[in-house]
């Protein structure tokens, strides 16, 4: 007789296995994702532990484990949860560029706000089997097939490499402007003297550190370089749908 073959391994994701029956109705997998999310805002993945969040729910780790298996998924459902925030215009009068700038200048936003967001995105196991990724996926993939992109989701990892990318080095600047305890201008205003010394023997880089727009309105200029490299993208895009 051929031998038998070996069940497949579970596939470790929070949106592929069986929800437990929890013994303890009070707390909800739902609860417990809200308060992780503001334990990430507040202190970053770092700060982030099963003890730590069941403390501040006032559960054992037990308790939580019934809900959510790991870390993991954890972070699976926090992703998840705040992707909820996504907007996704629909296209009018036939301009796509405007739906998909609103819906990067969106994701870009709510990367901002979870500052931990874009740094996991590629950590977080299959997150994007969540009923809010998904939404998201699909909202994103109904505007370029309307725009009459043939392979949409090509388009859409384009785009969503460039936001992804720009977002994670976005949030990790705040955040370490935020550990300083100053604003970005006063914090910009103490780096530049030395960012300007380290420029001076560098012909083509000590004019970027003489540009004073950065002291006088920083968050402007951030969003500003962000607007001009998705219009490159875009511009690249437009093409590919014309040819």
């Amino acid at each position: 007789m051929p031998p038998k073959a070996k069940p497949a391994a579970p596939i470790p994701s929070v949106w592929t296995r069986e929800q437990r029956t929890p013994d303890q109705p009070a707390l909800s997998r739902a609860a417990i994702v809200r308060e992780a999310v503001a334990m990430l805002d507040a202190d970053g993945i770092e700060a982030l532990s099963m003890r730590k969040l069941g403390a501040r729910l006032n559960a054992g780790a037990t308790s939580l484990y019934r809900h959510v298996a790991t870390k993991d998924e954890l972070m699976e459902l926090a992703v998840d949860e705040v992707a909820a925030e996504i907007d996704v215009p629909a296209i009018e009068d036939g301009d796509w560029r405007a739906a998909v700038t609103g819906a990067a200048a969106a994701f870009r936003a709510t990367a901002l706000r979870h500052r931990w967001l874009s740094s996991v995105l590629g950590q977080a196991g299959l997150a994007y089997l969540g009923p809010n990724l998904m939404n998201f996926s699909e909202r994103l993939a109904a505007l370029f097939t309307a725009a009459g992109f043939p392979e949409p989701s090509r388009a859409i990892d384009t785009v969503l490499s460039y936001v992804i990318g720009m977002s994670t080095t976005e949030a990790a600047w705040l955040t370490t402007v935020a550990r300083s305890g100053e604003t970005e201008a006063e914090f910009i205003a103490r780096l530049m003297p030395a960012a300007q010394q380290a420029a001076a023997g560098h012909e083509h880089l000590a004019g970027s550190y003489a540009d004073t727009a950065a002291l006088t309105d920083p968050a402007a200029l951030r969003e500003e370089k962000f607007g001009y490299g998705l219009e490159v993208v875009l511009d690249g895009l437009a093409l590919r749908l014309t040819a």
